[in-house]
This record gives structure tokens, sequence and C-alpha cells, in this order.
């Protein structure tokens, strides 16, 4: 593992893996960007070593005041346009641009990108659609009250249950230790980057560039349904795909492998 920029006050976090010399070289770099409450360590779990030893180049962007990225302590200023502008500066370092694979509020960003410039494919799981969060607030609202008001106290800083963190982002087994080590590395979001995400801010597909999509979703997210991952993939003019034993956490669920194969072998597909 290495840091294409060492974290300092004014630098992005980056993770990167170069791909394995073993392995059969893909030409196209990939590019993970984290979603709310993270950093860029959740694809350094599982996903960045494993597509690294199966022949891709990988880096995984750490979001402003997120990780060990710059603006730790403005959090709440950032906005999912300074989120965007974070992903094109990391975008123009690379000789060419890559393929981005975003995950929950990540995928909100990568679609929001997606507006300004192209991108050789791009790769959504359980992300927010372009609907907006305002339909996972609702549905919470009456499926799981206390999940919603568990959320609310995460984004102003607040201690969850640890059952709740299990049951927002996890449907098959885990272990308490595992899933305590996450909710460590975990932190506040900026409120006003849900609230982009909400009403104020949503991407708008008939304005972006068309690149070749993956659309992915768990069939037990309590945060991002299947339903609103079919509107995301109408959205965009694609087929979603659905892992039915899965929760919001794909790349960390006991599975997460299954997903890591199934991009992979989609990437193929399209000569990437």
């Amino acid at each position: 593992m290495n840091t294409i920029a060492p974290p300092s006050p004014g630098a992005l976090e980056i993770i990167s893996h170069p791909a394995a010399a073993a392995a059969a070289a893909h030409p196209a770099p990939l590019l993970f960007v984290h979603g709310a409450f993270v950093g860029a360590w959740c694809w350094e779990e599982n996903f960045l070593p494993w597509f690294a030893g199966h022949g891709w180049a990988v880096h995984a962007l750490s979001l402003s005041s997120h990780g060990r990225s710059r603006k730790r302590d403005e959090l709440n200023n950032q906005s999912i346009n300074d989120y965007v502008a974070d992903l094109a500066e990391t975008i123009a370092a690379f000789p060419a641009p890559p393929v981005l694979i975003g995950h929950s509020m990540g995928g909100m960003v990568v679609q929001k990108y997606l507006e300004q410039a192209a991108v050789p494919a791009t790769v959504l799981m359980a992300s927010v659609p372009p609907q907006g969060l305002l339909g996972s607030a609702f549905g919470m609202l009456f499926s799981a009250p206390h999940l919603l008001i568990d959320l609310n106290r995460m984004m102003g800083g607040g201690e969850p249950g640890i059952d709740s963190v299990r049951e927002a982002l996890f449907h098959q087994p885990i272990s308490t230790e595992k899933l305590q080590r996450y909710w460590s590395m975990s932190q506040p979001e900026s409120a006003r980057a849900l609230w982009d995400m909400t009403l104020f801010n949503l991407p708008r597909p008939g304005r972006a560039h068309k690149a070749p999509m993956l659309v992915l979703g768990a069939g037990h997210d309590r945060l991002i349904t299947p339903a609103q991952v079919f509107m995301t993939a109408d959205a965009w003019g694609c087929a979603p795909e659905i892992f039915d034993d899965m929760g919001h956490a794909m790349m960390l669920e006991r599975d997460w492998e299954k997903v890591a194969t199934r991009i992979a072998d989609w990437l193929t597909a399209q000569a990437l």
C-alpha cells in the first residue's frame, strides 16, 4: 500500500495499490469513492488488495474532511459539489480517466461528476438514486424509525447503538469485534452534503456524459432499498443487479468477493 498524495493539511488521502506483477494487467485504473460516515479505508479492507491481485491498478479517495484528508475541522461546510471537486482534482492527476466505482454517497458523487466529464465506465454500488434520499428517509421512518434516529445522531457525532450499526450496514453474520473496529474508524457526516443528497443538488442523468454503467444493490439494504436501486438503473438506462443475501456495506459483508468478482467480470467484458 502507498499513497499518491501524502496526507497533509492541504492534501487528499488516496490509498493505492499497483497491479500485481503476476497478474494479467488491465489497461484502465480503478478509482473507488466511499459513502457517508467512512473514508477510503472501507475499500482497503477487501477490495483494493483483491483487485490489485487481479491485475488492476487501484486507488481509493478519502473525500475532504474524511479519513486522513484535508479540512478535518470543516466537515459541515462540505457540499456534494465540494466532494465532486475532490474527485475531479484526483482524476486530473491520472494520465487517463479511470473507471469510477462509487458506494452509497460515493455513487451520488460519481453521478454528479458525470455531468461535467466522461470516464471509461462506472459502477454504482447501493448508490443514492438520482431522486435523492427523501424516499429512503420516509421508508425508514415507517419501517425502522430507530435507525433513522441513530443516523441523525451519527450525523452530529453521537454514538448509535452497535446493534443499529449492524442492522443498518450488514445482513450477513459479522463478529462484534470486527463491527466495533469498523465503527471506530467511522465518523460524522456533513449535514450540508446530506441535505444536498436529499433535495438540493440531485444528479441530472439527462445532462450527463454516458458511459457503460453497472448498477448493483443489496436485497437486505435498509438504507438504499432494491426499489431505489431499480430507480437508479432506470434513470441511467441500464438493468440493475441485486445481491439477495447482503446488506448496505457490500464491500465489507462476508461474501464481498462475490461483488468484487461480478465487477471484475463486467469490466473485463467491457475490455477494461
